[in-house]
């Protein structure tokens, strides 16, 4: 599963959908890296390696509580 569906599924699973704008957007130049996720303005590279790790600790520590 890529990346942007491990996201869109977890945001889902945890109903958060409607608390966080999850959008496409031109390239922001640094696609060599991984998907380039923003968070409160922070960009983040995520990899199909990091993935499970970015949602922890850029997702869920934010927004579950």
């Amino acid at each position: 599963m890529n990346v942007i569906a491990q996201i869109q599924d977890h945001l889902e699973e945890t109903h958060l959908l409607e608390e966080v704008e999850l959008s496409g957007c031109m390239c922001t130049g640094d696609c060599r890296r991984g998907v380039c996720v923003r968070v409160d303005g922070q960009l983040f590279s995520v990899t199909a390696d990091n993935v499970k790790n970015f949602i922890h600790e850029q997702i869920d520590r934010r927004l579950l509580k």
